[in-house]
């Protein structure tokens, strides 16, 4: 159950995360919630899903595989709630091919935490506490993902890319835009799938605004003023890169593999894999199929090296699971799985469905 206390903290995290912003810096680490990832059927295969994306969730995984749509249109959504309910994270997304040869697609994704206690004006001026100046807000990070794919002259080859637009509000504390792109192509080759993606090929920027009277805060007879000045954040370049194969292991049992691997080039990290200049996240994803009506999956993801107290290394994996029914046109897919190992939260349980119109 969500309580009153929990949505406190984030109120307090939040003005925390302001004072970061506010030291003039640009923060090298932005839009985390782009890392959450949309559709339970590639969450249910532990996040790997760069070579084999072919449906309208293409746009988030590899904006490349979005022509390979099953129907001439597909739309998608996908509800999911983290942290016991406190933190939820919405998707739509819809994709269309106006020729065999390209397509176009549009996601909205939200995550956000709602009706936050503002307790910051809960003393009047006499120092009295009065309950009905609580005001409730909310924080919230928006995406806009317009994609583009198109299949190239050379056979088995497609190429694709997205235009993010994003917006963050941390009620009427402050907001920002941010702009970039994502780069990705898909190649197949007898029966094999490579994919790769990289996301915000020119680096995303978000410049923050600051509303200078929500940000003074009388504590203790003093006043907390966070001077109200531009801030940007800066996500850095990503390159996520996989391989796929379907197996036919008899006339009605088929077995998907996937192995993905999330290169960044930021010398050594908390990754399983890392070095001097570059660091690895590996990822691995299994569907075995059954008569092209239900799908089971699993995946383990997530993968990184923490040190302990006493400098006592330890490894952190995500596994998940899930299932599928593929019901003509209509897709219902279910996925358990975590947001992060480091965390302390309990598997989130995440529902998606995928409709086809005009199915080839």
């Amino acid at each position: 159950m969500t309580t009153t206390a929990d949505k406190s903290i984030v109120l307090t995290l939040a003005l925390v995360f302001l004072a970061g912003c506010l030291n003039g810096q640009t923060a090298k680490y932005s839009n985390e919630f782009l890392n959450v990832g949309v559709g339970a059927r590639s969450l249910g295969m532990g996040r790997a899903f760069v070579a084999n994306a072919g449906d309208v969730t293409s746009a988030y995984w590899n904006p490349a595989g979005m022509v390979n749509l099953a129907g001439k249109h597909e739309v998608a959504l996908m509800h999911a709630q983290y942290f016991a309910g406190i933190a939820k994270f919405d998707y739509l997304g819809a994709g269309s091919r106006p020729d065999d040869r390209s397509a176009i697609g549009v996601s909205l994704l939200r995550y956000g935490v709602d009706d936050i206690p503002n307790t910051i004006d809960l003393m009047d001026g006499d120092g009295n506490i009065d309950y009905d100046r609580i005001s409730r807000f909310s924080v919230a990070d928006y995406a806009l993902l317009l994609t583009y794919s198109r299949r190239t002259p050379l056979e088995g080859l497609d190429a694709g890319g997205n235009i993010k637009i994003i917006r963050r509000v941390v009620g009427e504390f402050a907001s920002a835009w941010g702009f970039g792109l994502d780069l990705a192509a898909r190649y197949s080759y007898e029966g094999w799938i490579f994919g790769a993606v990289l996301r915000d090929a020119t680096g995303t920027f978000n410049a923050w605004q600051f509303n200078e009277d929500k940000l003074v805060i009388e504590v203790a007879d003093s006043v907390f003023n966070l001077p109200p000045e531009n801030s940007l954040e800066l996500t850095v370049p990503r390159l996520h890169i996989g391989v796929a194969r379907n197996f036919v292991l008899s006339e009605k049992v088929t077995l998907l593999a996937e192995f993905n691997a999330s290169l960044s080039f930021e010398g050594r990290t908390a990754n399983v894999l890392s070095g001097n200049l570059i660091g690895a996240e590996p990822v691995i994803g299994v569907e075995a199929g059954y008569g092209g009506l239900v799908f089971f999956r699993a995946g383990l993801g997530n993968l990184q090296r923490i040190t302990e107290f006493g400098g006592k290394k330890r490894l952190l994996a995500d596994p998940s699971a899930g299932i599928g029914l593929n019901l003509g046109s209509f897709y219902l897919d279910y996925a358990m799985s975590n947001i992060s190992p480091q965390t302390i939260a309990l598997y989130s349980n995440i529902f998606s469905v995928r409709y086809v119109f005009g199915a080839d």
